[in-house]
């Protein structure tokens, strides 16, 4: 997939964020805690950390300007194994906390870890709003289409007919697209990747940190107690070159190779749809734009997803810019006190001015 090149570690994502001296290096052993890692055996999330814990150096941003803030499930012990600063907050209120830190602290590189159940469920007004305001966060929200951490109930993400514990007849819930969710929401980029996948998922963090504004990032996940194979179908390296959509900015949204090879169109009504690439007319052919400033094309690939996986779409769906939230509030603060923070008479005058009044016991 494209992703800008990382020569520099001053990207936009991070402007004003300390960054380390010239010639200190860092290396993945100063950013892993001394934390014994407890997740089930075969859990994703250790191939997440592992990923992260690597990433992260690249930044070139000194450990204490680094902040993950997590809420509830497995996912969310993740601020305990990496060494910089970070809270296990409450569930579903991440992103909520995050936008306090980010927008009252402009020298943190702020990030949330978060769950399906935890993002979506108890935290879906939290998380939507987020990326509504464009708040400078970069979201991983780790799929795996179950709650975990308590032992096995369905989802938002669970599919339709899903035996869980909490759903032995199968769940008549119609499941959350978090893709579609994102692009609803109008977050500024949006992108889905795999835990298997480890070159895919460090180039789809890369391009996350670069973004300034609500990165959202879908992870899918791997529950070995709960939900187990879940994904099997794309780890399959035949089934992942048939049925996942490669999105690569500039190129045409194809999957397969070869004969089999298929490219997504938009037909004679309008819609998109997936035909034998040999089939295909040229000036129908789509070619990815994850600039685009409608998401209409992006909610469009977002939907060919289902739950039989057939079609599954993996890259960065989108990525623009747009003005963040926390510049915006810093702005208007700055513009309300030209003069710097308020002295005490000034704000004395204030507790005491015209619009105050006195209630008598």
């Amino acid at each position: 997939m494209s992703t800008t090149d990382l020569n520099t570690p001053r990207t936009s994502g991070i402007v004003g964020v300390p960054l380390l001296a010239d010639g200190e290096k860092q290396t993945k052993r100063d950013f892993t805690s001394d934390q014994e890692v407890r997740w089930c055996p075969g859990c994703g999330d250790y191939i997440i950390l592992n990923a992260v814990q690597s990433f992260l150096p690249e930044l070139g941003l000194r450990r204490e300007n680094i902040v993950f803030i997590s809420g509830i499930g497995c996912s969310s012990r993740f601020p305990y194994y990496l060494d910089t600063y970070g809270m296990h907050s409450i569930h579903g209120r991440a992103p909520a906390i995050a936008t306090g830190l980010a927008t009252s602290r402009p020298d943190l590189s702020v990030w949330v870890v978060t769950g399906d159940g935890d993002a979506l469920s108890i935290g879906g007004n939290h998380l939507i709003h987020a990326l509504r305001r464009n708040v400078n966060l970069k979201i991983l929200l780790f799929n795996n289409k179950i709650y975990g951490l308590t032992k096995g109930q369905y989802s938002p993400t669970s599919e339709v007919g899903a035996v869980t514990k909490s759903t032995p007849l199968g769940s008549v819930d119609q499941p959350f697209n978090p893709v579609s969710l994102a692009l609803g929401a109008e977050a500024s980029f949006v992108a889905r990747t795999m835990d298997s996948d480890r070159k895919h998922l460090t180039d789809v963090l890369r391009a996350a940190a670069q973004h300034r504004g609500s990165a959202l990032v879908e992870i899918y996940q791997n529950c070995p107690i709960f939900n187990d194979g879940a994904f099997d179908v794309l780890k399959d390296a035949d089934e992942s070159r048939a049925r996942v959509l490669r999105l690569v900015d500039g190129e045409p949204v194809r999957a397969g190779e070869g004969d089999n090879a298929r490219v997504v169109i938009r037909n004679a009504a309008g819609d998109l749809e997936l035909v034998p690439e040999s089939a295909a007319e040229p000036d129908r052919i789509v070619t990815h734009d994850a600039a685009a400033a409608n998401p209409a094309a992006a909610f469009a690939l977002s939907r060919f997803d289902g739950p039989e996986m057939t079609n599954v779409p993996m890259g960065i769906f989108r990525n623009v810019e747009r003005p963040t939230y926390d510049d915006g509030v810093r702005a208007q603060v700055e513009a309300a006190s030209p003069n710097g923070p308020a002295t005490d008479e000034e704000l004395l005058a204030l507790l005491h001015g015209g619009d105050t009044w006195a209630v008598d016991g």
